[in-house]
């Protein structure tokens, strides 16, 4: 997976919005709310361990912001972090105690700086590709994905899913739930199905929900806006 700002989440409880998880190149990056390091500490094994499957050989980051953390409290997280499959490798601070522990324990203390964006040239044969999230799991009722990239699902989107993309959405499979492209106004944006029978589709500032109450033979179909509306249409290689 090669997320870029982007955020999963599972159905909300006290814990969850203390932690804050979205997608970087490099992995996920975590950040957290107001609380005792203990508790925040706690509500992220706990997300983690409700989420096993998607966090399964994920790479984190963590930013702690003015915590002060000693060699023990960082080994601590580090060590139930692999015990879950969860790589720790870089520890952002805004307090010289906390960075030193985590230099002396191995662990990054700054995040790479992005890569410029790359500009074809007639006669190049390889083009940079965008940033993207890719998906390989059904989601179901509940689950939520945000990013300002593009959104791949290798699976199906249920009733009570959501999708939020700057991007395009591409669900390699059913699409029953809620997905909004172009989020920051991107009306190049589209959607893409291969079974299209969302509850509501959002393309940029407009909406359209799908009457899907007379069934028709299921092909493969593109949302796009046109004129200011969103159309409907097979989705054909051009």
């Amino acid at each position: 997976m090669a997320p870029s700002d982007t955020k999963v989440s599972s159905p909300s409880t006290a814990a969850d919005r203390r932690v804050q998880i979205k997608g970087i190149r490099e992995g996920l990056l975590v950040t957290f709310g107001e609380g005792e390091w203990s508790d925040l500490q706690s509500a992220l094994l706990a997300h983690i361990q409700e989420q096993a499957v998607f966090f399964k050989g994920a790479r984190l980051a963590i930013d702690v912001g003015n915590h002060v953390l000693r060699a023990a409290e960082l080994g601590y997280l580090r060590d139930k972090l692999s015990d879950l499959e969860v790589s720790l490798w870089a520890v952002i601070s805004n307090s010289p105690v906390t960075e030193r522990t985590a230099q002396v324990l191995g662990l990054a203390t700054r995040l790479p700086l992005p890569r410029p964006e790359r500009v074809a040239r007639r006669g190049e044969t390889e083009l940079e590709g965008e940033n993207a999230v890719l998906v390989q799991r059904t989601l179901r009722s509940g689950y939520r994905l945000s990013t300002r990239g593009h959104v791949v699902v290798i699976g199906e989107v249920n009733p009570g899913a959501e999708i939020y993309a700057g991007g395009s959405v591409v669900v390699w499979g059913r699409l029953r739930g809620t997905v909004h492209a172009g989020i920051e106004g991107n009306t190049q944006a589209v959607i893409c199905a291969l079974e299209m029978a969302p509850v509501q589709l959002r393309i940029a500032d407009q909406v359209a929900v799908v009457q899907t109450g007379k069934r028709r033979k299921s092909e493969p179909m593109m949302a796009r806006l046109e004129n200011g509306q969103i159309i409907l249409e097979p989705w054909k290689h051009k």
